[in-house]
């Protein structure tokens, strides 16, 4: 009953019923598989987001070896102890289509600083997980950093997907936080989910929906306009507020 209750509240709708008057969800009228997000770049005024190459290692390794506590919670890859290392998997990782990995780069060094990927992607029911990010030192706490993750949360709802996921260890506070700034709602934590690394994952699950993406898409293009930082680079109004101000426009 707590779950119903909680659901409908979220979705603020009445409660339909079929005709043995038990409740059921929203009609989805029309509803078709959508496509798959592709291996594509995305430009923004701080950031770029490009599949990731070959091109990107000298980079990647540059930006990742001074902090080696990225790679913490990262289940898939790292720490890269050389160059060659890095290359290896980046020779592996570029074009696979389960799991699209892409570069982060920094529009006015134009060097790339950070990674993320598409994964469990389900074209199906139209949705996929962002994942595998890592973010280096440089590109941590940046107008660039919020700028990758809308352009690509932007990509896939502008495609059709219905739910955009985070997922991340529930001890990785750093990535939690993240997820609930950039607008994601906290869904609960699945226990003992996940083993690596030798150790226990318990999973904290957020989500971003297609009826919510509308309102946020227009905070996010209001943070990342130039006038929302003085002279120092510090922002003005703080995302969390313009996510609340566009909401209730809606």
């Amino acid at each position: 009953l707590k779950l119903q209750f909680l659901y409908f509240i979220g979705h603020k709708m009445t409660q339909r019923v079929n005709e043995f008057s038990q409740p059921i969800g929203p009609e989805v009228p029309g509803w078709k598989e959508v496509p798959h997000p592709g291996h594509v770049s995305m430009t923004g005024r701080y950031a770029r987001v490009e599949p990731i190459a070959v091109n990107h290692v000298d980079d990647l390794f540059a930006a990742f070896k001074d902090d080696p506590s990225v790679w913490t919670y990262n289940r898939g890859y790292g720490p890269f102890e050389t160059p060659e290392s890095l290359r290896e998997w980046v020779e592996g990782a570029s074009g696979v289509d389960e799991q699209p990995y892409f570069a982060i780069i920094n529009q006015d060094t134009n060097k790339a600083v950070g990674m993320a990927s598409y994964m469990r992607i389900n074209q199906a029911q139209g949705l996929l997980e962002v994942g595998s990010i890592t973010f280096s030192p440089h590109l941590q706490r940046t107008r660039a950093a919020t700028e990758a993750m809308y352009l690509m949360m932007s990509h896939v709802f502008e495609l059709g997907y219905r739910r955009y996921e985070w997922k991340c260890d529930s001890l990785n506070e750093p990535s939690c936080r993240a997820a609930e700034r950039f607008g994601f709602t906290a869904e609960g934590v699945f226990r003992q989910a996940i083993v690596y690394k030798g150790r226990n994952r318990d999973t904290a699950w957020f989500s971003i929906l297609d009826s919510e993406w509308p309102a946020m898409q227009r905070a996010f293009k209001a943070w990342l306009e130039p006038s929302n930082f003085n002279a120092e680079g510090q922002q003005l109004t703080k995302l969390s507020a313009l996510r609340e101000t566009h909401a209730q426009a809606a």
